[in-house]
This record gives C-alpha cells, sequence and structure tokens, in this order.
C-alpha cells in the first residue's frame, strides 16, 4: 500500500483529498494544527494516520519526517494542501502578517518536499508531488495581492522540482483551484463571491470534489507522464 503524506486535512480541501485518497487504497498520513471532526471521520479508517503539527514550525519539519522515516515510513506522495488566507490590500501589507504568510504557504511546503523526495531517494521510490496553488496567482483579485504571491512562488518551485527530479522518475505539479465554498472563503459576502464566479465559464463555484480527484490523478501512476505542470481545475475562470 503507497502513502501519501496530505497537509491541512482539518479543512475542507484536505478532508476531500484525504478521504479520495483512501478510497483509493492509499494510506493517508494527515497533518494540522487542529482536530476537528472532519479527522475524527478519517481516523475511523484503519488507513489513516494523523499528527498534530503547526507548519509555522518550518524548524522543526526535518525532525518530523525522520521520524516517520525512523518508524519505517516509506512516502511515495506528498500533497502541500494547507495554506493561511491574507486578505488585505497592499498599501496595507504587514510585515509579520507576510512573514506567517510565506512560512506557511512557502517555507514550510518546500521543506517537506525537501525530505519527502530524501525518503523516495533513500527507499528508491519514483514519487509524486502535489502542491495546490489558487487560480489568484494567475487572474488578479482586488485584495488577494500577497496571498497571490506565496501561490505563484509554489508554484515556480514546482516546476524547477520537476526539472530537478524528473529524470528519476519523481514528479511534481500543481493543482490551481477556482474559488470553492470553503472555510477558507467564508468571509466573503454572497455579492462577492457572485462577482468572482461571473468570471468563469460555468458561472459557479468550484467543486471540491474535482479538485480531490485531480490530486489523486496526479498521485497516481495514471499521471506518469505529467510533471511541472499547473493543471487548473477553476471551472475556466476568465
Amino acid at each position: 500500500m503507497k502513502t501519501v503524506l496530505v497537509t491541512g486535512t482539518s479543512g475542507d480541501l484536505g478532508y476531500a483529498i484525504a478521504k479520495t485518497l483512501l478510497a483509493k487504497s492509499y494510506r493517508v498520513i494527515g497533518l494540522s494544527r487542529k482536530v476537528n471532526s472532519y479527522i475524527f471521520v478519517l481516523e475511523s479508517n484503519p488507513n489513516y494516520l494523523h499528527k498534530e503539527f503547526d507548519l509555522i514550525q518550518t524548524d522543526q519539519i526535518k525532525d518530523l519526517i525522520l521520524d516517520f522515516q525512523k518508524s519505517g515510513e516509506k512516502f511515495h506522495g506528498l500533497v502541500n494542501n494547507a495554506a493561511i488566507a491574507y486578505d488585505e490590500i497592499v498599501t496595507n501589507a504587514n510585515l509579520n502578517q507576510l512573514n506567517t504568510s510565506f512560512s506557511i504557504n512557502v517555507f514550510s511546503p518546500i521543506m517537506l518536499t525537501k525530505y519527502i523526495i530524501r525518503n523516495m531517494l533513500l527507499n528508491k521510490i519514483k514519487g509524486s508531488i502535489v502542491h495546490i496553488s489558487s487560480v489568484s496567482a494567475h487572474t488578479g483579485y482586488k485584495g488577494l495581492s500577497m496571498y497571490a504571491s506565496t501561490k505563484g512562488a509554489l508554484e515556480a518551485f514546482s516546476k524547477n522540482t520537476a526539472r530537478e527530479w524528473g529524470e528519476i522518475g519523481i514528479r511534481s505539479n500543481c493543482v490551481v483551484p477556482g474559488f470553492m465554498e470553503t472555510k477558507m472563503s467564508g468571509a466573503l459576502t454572497s455579492n462577492q463571491k457572485n462577482r468572482i464566479y461571473k468570471r468563469t465559464s460555468m458561472k459557479k463555484d468550484t467543486s471540491i470534489e474535482s479538485v480531490a480527484e485531480t490530486v489523486a490523478f496526479l498521485i497516481s501512476d495514471k499521471s506518469i507522464s505529467i510533471t511541472g505542470q499547473n493543471i487548473h481545475v477553476d471551472n475556466g475562470t476568465i
């Protein structure tokens, strides 16, 4: 059974990704900084293991992965899903909030990728890494310049990771979701959401399940020739 590490499984999308992978007979190790009803549901599956971990602790990621490795874990996949929102116009940018955003949305995914790839190399595994980006990195939205910048950095990192490790069969891709009905978008009013949805070809919110299925496809060997790509799942945002 192949093992995949998924971050942010206490959130709507992370939960959907973990649930989808479990249904496809993967073993899932989930990370989140809190335990909620989603985690209780996932833990009812014997193939799910949960670890409470706050990704702001970037300097502790090495020990986290090495502890898993010491217990015999062999990782076949990584899904960097966890992220923190930052909704503010650039003239109100706050350095402390920027540091927090980049630590969670960029630096921690980079360090997780580093140590998961080392685990794959140690165990001679041709694995797959999937980063969750955002349509805001491609289409401008008022108030999302700082958040979008973290996702743009993640996409650049993913493409270059794919180039570095593709020759030995380790792949790296980004899934780029459109706006979904999640806790992260919960602060938006109905009018704000409708304006966003009108910019899509399908005029509605992006399906969380569709994003989760795309992640599962990229983790699987069915996508063995796909690497260094940004796969948009955004209802045709224009």
